[in-house]
């Protein structure tokens, strides 16, 4: 049986726990938390200056004093430990930051769920944690389980108007947000040569929307045209691989999609949504802020304007890409067509910097995730959507198919999404010690603490993550929530971004478990360096009925639930001894 991707560049079979060292651990402005969780651990010099790329671009330029200092202190940090990756507000997202280190058969970490975005260079890179990124950089190494596979072989070649995105999107609502969980995506097939650098970043850095730890595309022709050489040392599947999941898509049968609010796997053909009405747009972010990007929305609004009352967000991915951007002239059209143009940083996406939307507000953007309050006012709603989309769109002040056509084009799936956006106010889901959240799926780290708080509270702070738990959520949550609680979820609890804060509140609050049917990769691992216990029982959560009473046995591994008990697998002691040390910074620190 031959090898895939995962198993070549770890050296072991799937399932197995390694331990490597990365080539690159990347941060951003979480680098001030992290700091503070290293110099906990008892860090004083890093491991290995080498190995860390770190960024300022979250809140570039930052819009308050504390971030201010925050960037201040970074800077500092990074001369103090001779790190020379380093770039400053300015210089542009993390994730097209690392485009110009990353290189194939690297394994590249980072303190962010879309570090995948560099497994179009042939690397496995995916995200973790910042307790977890300030251990690797004491010690330098950490442990991966090498992941189950999924084969996706593309065919044949988009069409006119249909673009990288809109195949991303396609995948998502095919399988759900959790269809690829913990999985290495690989993409094969002749219709890779058909899909640029750029166009594979978008589909490699959305693999955290379907649950994946990494997407990889191989190092063949197109790749070593953009890296200037001629020859590749890159990793790649065998032939006769094993593969649990597989799927094949004719890239000519594609036809241009939106995800809708709430949820990126809530897919529809555009057509389905075309004439919905909207208030503001934004093309740029990690998902779709590179050169060709600009150029394609550049010429679809050249000689036009956007429409009335109408505000339209650009956000270059890097300085380089801005300056670029200006010398073609791409800048200046899109201004004259009414464009505001931001300083390279994630902009919005994430509710913080500039271009919050108002209340009541539709925004069509070309980030990758449109969770309630995910930019920054839970009032507003978002569709994902291809810069091109977006372009035609801000122009007519609606939803509008880039193809210039009123096509009838329907969307089928099967997956089903989920319909329990967040807990009414004033409905009690706590009985005894139990949360009942069975109903929820896909409960995001947005909801669980609001992005726009994730640089103004640090995740080394507990006490201050605790008024802000659960917020987006459950507003009867951050009050009520005591120690020895138990939480009963549904499917891919924790999915979205990498953010440790929830994790961090649940445990400091003294969370006994979360029991749910699915959970998060990073969440998952996030939980444990928390010592927060995360028990995937489906079986427990379709038999529990609230008001049910609930107690977790962990060296039985036992559920019980009334009279009914569910088995798990009980914690190997190394694991153990995390929760009873509380948490990965203690462990370290006595070990």
């Amino acid at each position: 049986m031959g090898k895939t991707f995962a198993e070549k560049i770890f050296g072991a079979p799937t399932g197995a726990i390694v331990f490597a060292k990365p080539h690159i651990v990347l941060t951003h402005d979480n680098t001030a938390s992290i700091r503070k969780t290293w110099e906990k651990m008892g860090g004083k010099k890093v491991f290995d200056p080498n190995q860390l790329l770190i960024t300022l671009d979250h809140n570039a330029p930052p819009t308050d004093d504390k971030l201010a200092n925050d960037y201040s202190s970074i800077r500092t940090f990074a001369r103090e430990q001779g790190i020379e990756k380093f770039h400053d507000a300015g210089d542009g997202i993390c994730h097209q930051i690392m485009s110009y280190y990353a290189k194939p058969g690297m394994i590249i970490v980072g303190s962010d769920s879309h570090t995948s975005t560099a497994g179009a260079f042939n690397a496995m890179a995916a995200g973790i944690d910042r307790t977890e990124s300030a251990g690797l950089w004491k010690k330098g190494e950490t442990w991966f389980r090498v992941p189950e596979s999924m084969k996706i072989t593309l065919t044949g070649k988009l069409n006119k108007g249909v673009y990288a995105k809109d195949l991303s999107l396609w995948i998502i609502g095919k399988i759900g947000t959790d269809g690829a969980n913990y999985m290495s995506i690989e993409y094969h097939g002749e219709g890779v040569k058909n899909l640029s650098i750029s166009e594979r970043m978008t589909i490699t850095n959305l693999a955290s929307e379907m649950g994946a730890k990494n997407a990889v595309f191989p190092a063949d022709e197109v790749l070593a045209k953009h890296l200037g050489t001629d020859k590749m040392n890159g990793v790649w599947a065998d032939a006769d691989a094993h593969y649990d999941k597989v799927m094949e898509i004719n890239l000519s049968e594609i036809f241009p999609v939106v995800a809708a609010p709430h949820s990126p796997e809530n897919v529809k053909a555009i057509s389905e949504v075309q004439g919905t009405k909207l208030n503001q747009a934004v093309i740029g972010t990690c998902t779709n802020g590179r050169l060709d990007d600009i150029r394609i929305a550049s010429e679809i609004l050249d000689g036009k304007k956007i429409a009335k009352d109408f505000q339209l967000l650009v956000i270059p991915a890097s300085k380089e890409i801005y300056m670029q951007a200006i010398e073609e002239g791409y800048i200046t059209k899109l201004m004259k067509a009414g464009a505001t143009i931001l300083a390279s940083s994630c902009g919005p996406c994430l509710g913080t910097g500039q271009g919050i939307p108002a209340d009541g507000y539709t925004v069509i953007s070309t980030a990758n995730r449109n969770f309630k309050g995910r930019m920054g006012n839970k009032n507003a709603s978002i569709y994902l959507a291809s810069p091109a989309a977006v372009a035609f769109s801000a122009i007519h002040g609606e939803i509008t198919d880039p193809r210039g056509i009123k096509g009838n084009d329907k969307f089928v799936t099967n997956v089903q999404v989920g319909t329990t956006v967040s807990i009414p106010k004033g409905e009690n889901r706590k009985v005894g010690v139990v949360w009942n959240y069975a109903d929820a799926d896909n409960l995001n780290t947005d909801q669980m603490f609001a992005g726009n708080l994730t640089y103004s509270v640090l995740s080394s702070d507990p006490p201050a993550i605790m008024p802000h738990l659960f917020k987006g959520f459950d507003e009867q949550f951050a009050e009520n929530v005591k120690a020895n609680d138990i939480i009963v979820a549904g499917d891919n609890f924790g999915c979205g971004s990498s953010r440790e804060h929830p994790a961090v509140g649940l445990a400091h609050a003294g969370v006994k478990a979360v029991i749910c049917k699915s959970v998060n990769r990073i969440f998952y691992r996030s939980s444990v360096n928390q010592g927060l216990p995360i028990l995937v029982v489906p079986e427990a959560v379709n038999n529990y009925k609230q008001g049910d009473k609930v107690d977790v046995n962990f060296a039985n591994g036992e559920i019980k639930i009334n009279d009914k008990v569910f088995k798990f697998a009980p914690l190997p002691q190394q694991l153990l001894a995390v929760f009873e040390a509380k948490g990965l910074i203690n462990y370290l620190k006595n070990a």
